[in-house]
C-alpha cells in the first residue's frame, strides 16, 4: 500500500479513529497496530507476511534466551550470533544470492571452468533490508545490555512491523521505539497537528518534486548516449531532487503518521543539500541508516580511536557495506567507494568535523560567498555520486559522466517547468527553514505565528499538490 494512493487515504483515517476511540488499552492498541500493519504490508504480497513474522519471532526469542542465560557470556554470544546469522542469511538469499552466483559463474568462466549457473530468481520482499536491520538492533542492544529484553510479544511485533516506517524507514533503534509500545500513549492536538504538517510536506516532496522529476530522469538515462552534455547534467540534477524528494518525502510522511498514533520516530533527513562538505552531507542524509552502521559496525571495529589508518579502513568498510545494502549491483558498491573516497580526503585534511554542529548562514538570511561555493561544490559531487547510483551498470555510469564534460552545452529543460518550479520552491522553503526540524514547522511568533497565514500556506501547498502532481510513481527505496 502506497502513501500516495487512494487505498492509504482510506486506510489511515479508519485506523486512526479505531486506534483512539475503540482501543484505549495499551495492549489492545498494540494488537490493533499489528493487525493494521500486517494488512498494510500484505497489500503487496501475502507471502511476505510469513517472512517478517519469522524475523520477528526469532528476534523476540533471542531476547528471551539472552535474558535466560544472562550470566553465561559464551552462550549469550552464541545466541546473539545465531540470530544475526539467521537474519542476514534470509536477507542474503532474497537480495544477494543471484548477484554473487552470477559473479562467481562469470569468474569461473573467465578461467575456462565450466560450472552450473544457479539462480533463485526470488521476488525481493518490500522493505526487507529495513526491518531486518531493525530486528538486529534489538538483539545487539539486548546482548550489549543496553536494553532489557521484553516478554510482551505483541509489543515486540508492533516494534518490528509498525506500518508507517515498515517498508522504507526510518530504521529505528529498539532503545527508542520499543519502549514507546510498552507504555500508555496519549493523543495530543499539538502532536497530531505537527504530524499532519509533516505528511503534507512529505506529499509535496513526493508527488510534486520527485514524481515530476522522474519523467525527465527516466528519459535522459534511457537516451544517455544520444543527448547533449547539458541535458545529461540536468538529468543528474533532477535525479538528485527526485531521490531526495522521494525518500525524504516518505520519511516525512512516516514520521508524521507515527505522531498521529502518539509515536515519535527519529529524524531521517536534515536538509542534506545545504551541506558545505561531504562529511556534513552524510550526517544529514539517511541518518537512521548511517548511524546504524556507525553504532553496530564502525565503533565495534574501533571507530577513530586507533589512528588514521584504522579510521580510513573503517570508513571504507561502512561505505562499501552501505553501498551493498542498497542493492545487489556493482554500481551501488562503486557509489559507496566513491563516497568513501570523498570522506577519506576530508579526514586526511582534518576537515571532516568542520561543520558538525551548525548550519549554513546560521542566524542570517543569505550565505556568504564562501558558503555558497561550498554548498555548490558539495552538491555537484553528490550529483556525480547519484549518477553512479542510478546507472544500470558501471559502463553506463562512466559514459554518462563522460558525456557531461565532453559535450556540455548549458540549456534549461523548459519542457519540464513544473519540475523546475517545484525544485525552486523546495529549495527556498528548506533554506528558510534550515534551522527548524522540518519544512512546515512554524515559529510561534512573527508573521508565520498568525493562524490565517499558516492556513494560507497549508492550502497553497495542498492546491499545488492537486495541480502540479504527476502520475504516481513507486517510492524508490521500496526496492531496498
Amino acid at each position: 500500500m502506497l502513501f500516495n494512493s487512494v487505498e492509504f487515504l482510506i486506510f489511515l483515517p479508519i485506523v486512526f479513529l479505531l486506534y483512539w476511540s475503540m482501543f484505549r488499552h495499551t495492549k489492545a492498541q498494540n494488537a490493533f497496530i499489528v493487525a493494521a500493519s500486517y494488512l498494510f504490508y500484505g497489500w503487496w504480497d501475502l507471502r511476505f507476511l510469513l517472512l517478517i513474522a519469522l524475523t520477528t519471532v526469532c528476534s523476540y526469542a533471542s531476547g528471551v534466551f539472552l535474558a535466560q542465560y544472562n550470566d553465561k557470556e559464551n552462550i549469550r554470544r552464541i545466541i546473539c550470533t545465531a540470530n544475526i546469522v539467521l537474519n542476514l542469511s534470509i536477507l542474503f538469499v532474497y537480495k544477494y544470492f543471484d548477484f554473487f552466483a552470477d559473479g562467481l559463474h562469470a569468474l569461473l568462466s573467465t578461467f575456462g571452468i565450466d560450472s552450473p549457473h544457479i539462480r533463485l530468481n526470488m521476488v525481493l520482499p518490500v522493505g526487507i533490508s529495513f526491518y531486518t536491520f531493525q530486528a538486529l538492533s534489538y538483539t545487539i542492544d539486548v546482548y550489549r545490555r543496553h536494553l532489557t529484553p521484553t516478554r510482551d510479544i505483541i509489543a515486540f511485533f508492533a516494534y518490528i512491523c509498525f506500518f508507517p516506517q515498515l517498508v522504507a524507514g526510518p530504521i529505528e533503534r529498539a532503545t527508542n521505539l520499543l519502549p514507546q509500545f510498552l507504555k500508555p500513549r496519549q493523543f495530543t492536538y499539538q502532536q497530531a497537528s505537527e504530524g499532519m504538517r509533516m505528511i503534507l510536506w512529505g506529499l509535496f516532496k513526493k508527488m510534486v518534486v520527485a514524481d515530476n522529476c522522474a519523467a525527465f530522469v527516466d528519459s535522459t538515462f534511457a537516451n544517455y548516449q544520444s543527448v547533449d552534455g547539458g541535458t545529461l547534467m540536468w538529468g543528474g540534477v533532477f535525479f538528485a531532487f527526485q531521490i531526495y524528494g522521494d525518500f525524504s518525502g516518505y520519511s516525512d510522511i512516516a514520521i508524521g503518521t507515527a505522531r498521529l498514533f502518539g509515536i515519535r520516530l527519529m529524524r531521517n533527513f536534515h536538509y542534506p543539500y545545504l551541506s558545505r562538505d561531504m562529511a556534513e552531507f552524510w550526517r544529514r542524509w539517511h541518518i537512521s541508516l548511517n548511524t546504524w552502521f556507525v553504532d553496530y559496525v564502525y565503533i565495534p571495529l574501533g571507530g577513530s580511536r586507533h589512528g588514521i589508518s584504522t579510521t580510513i579502513r573503517n570508513v571504507a568498510i561502512i561505505f562499501l557495506l552501505s553501498g551493498l545494502w542498497h542493492g545487489a549491483n556493482c554500481t551501488f558498491v562503486l557509489w559507496g567507494a566513491y563516497n568513501a573516497l570523498l570522506l577519506i580526503i576530508l579526514i586526511l585534511l582534518g576537515k571532516n568535523h568542520k561543520h558538525a554542529t551548525d548550519v549554513a548562514a546560521k542566524g542570517h538570511l543569505l550565505p556568504t560567498l564562501t558558503e555558497l561555493l561550498q554548498i555548490g561544490i558539495t552538491f555537484a559531487l553528490t550529483v556525480i555520486g547519484w549518477i553512479i547510483f542510478r546507472a544500470e551498470n558501471i559502463a553506463q555510469a562512466w559514459t554518462y559522466i563522460h558525456g557531461i564534460f565532453s559535450g556540455f552545452t548549458f540549456t534549461l529543460p523548459l519542457l519540464h517547468k513544473k519540475a523546475l518550479m517545484s525544485i525552486a520552491v523546495l529549495t527556498i522553503v528548506e533554506w528558510l527553514q534550515r534551522e527548524h526540524a522540518f519544512g512546515l514547522q512554524m515559529p510561534a511568533n512573527g508573521i508565520l505565528g498568525r493562524s490565517i497565514v499558516r492556513w494560507i500556506i497549508y492550502y497553497t501547498i495542498f492546491i499545488s499538490i492537486l495541480i502540479w502532481r504527476h502520475s504516481p510513481e513507486n517510492f524508490i527505496y521500496f526496492q531496498f
